[in-house]
């Protein structure tokens, strides 16, 4: 099945066309000639909120039609502008703010296209998780988006219990109204971290808070947060992964965990490699488990 949808995503089968048009996430200067030609160019603009993108047209002396798409009604209106790509309409998908697609309504649009085999260009933009990862002093050679976290929090806690043993930098959007939370959650699942939050970027009050995950908590105890914020957290530091790793191995025996490995598929002989590999303990000390295995 996903090597049919795929065979078919290659081949273009209408003329219409849909543009994916970053927009500025803050500084209205932040948009590129290109994707203000496209603006001018196509046939309708769909935006995740009118209102907003109607402040960004008029600013640059752009009419076009514009119709709303955005999470209430995907289901139903990206049916509506498929239609429209179908008869051969070009539509620029903007969001309102940064690059459509990524933690917004637009990748469900996106996948019916391709599937559908419209014609999808991507223009290249501003985008406040990688600005902010930048601008951050955390590792950015290797990084994991998250986007937003659950608002409920059981489900919030899952999510993080899954990634806790994860080295990149992982990187959050999160609300005002629910940062203090989440860098509660965050302490109690994954320590005491060190932590960037960046707030209003491009904007007159940018403003980066760097430090702990705790001291960070603290400061929006005495500071009620505001704006939009990207939040992001050091990856498990390997001495904190050897820690967590030798809490897992002395939570079960030594002749557990060979038998773990033999499961798994291992000869004996190498289980037991592993095994001391692992524990750094002799492997005689292993192998006098193993007897009678």
């Amino acid at each position: 099945m996903a090597e049919n949808w795929w065979r078919k995503g290659r081949r273009i089968l209408s003329k219409g066309k849909l543009y994916i048009c970053p927009t500025p996430i803050g500084n209205l200067e932040d948009i590129t000639l290109r994707a203000l030609r496209i603006l001018k160019e196509v046939d309708s603009i769909a935006a995740e909120d009118t209102r907003h993108t109607l402040k960004l047209l008029r600013h640059y002396e752009i009419q076009k039609p514009l119709t709303s798409y955005h999470e209430h009604n995907e289901t139903t209106k990206s049916q509506h502008l498929m239609d429209k790509l179908l008869r051969g309409e070009t539509i620029a998908l903007v969001s309102d703010a940064g690059m459509p697609g990524i933690s917004d309504p637009g990748e469900l649009l996106i996948k019916k296209c391709i599937k559908a085999g419209i014609a999808v260009e991507v223009l290249p933009g501003a985008s406040a998780a990688i600005l902010a990862l930048v601008a951050s002093g955390l590792d950015t050679k290797h990084f994991s988006f998250e986007g937003f976290l659950h608002r409920d929090k059981k489900k919030k806690k899952e999510r993080l219990e899954k990634i806790k043993g994860e080295d990149r930098t992982l990187v959050f959007y999160e609300a005002p109204h629910r940062i203090k939370e989440t860098l509660k959650v965050m302490i109690e699942l994954l320590g005491n971290r060190k932590a960037v939050v960046a707030r209003e970027l491009t904007k007159k009050y940018e403003e980066f808070i760097r430090g702990s995950l705790q001291e960070i908590h603290q400061h929006f105890q005495e500071n009620p947060p505001k704006g939009e914020m990207v939040l992001l957290c050091e990856g498990i530091s390997p001495q904190e992964e050897e820690d967590r790793k030798k809490e897992a191995f002395e939570a079960i025996t030594i002749k557990e965990h060979i038998l773990s490995f033999m499961e798994e598929g291992l000869e004996k002989k190498e289980a037991i490699k592993k095994v001391a590999k692992l524990r750094k303990i002799p492997k005689s000390d292993v192998y006098k488990e193993a007897i009678d295995l």
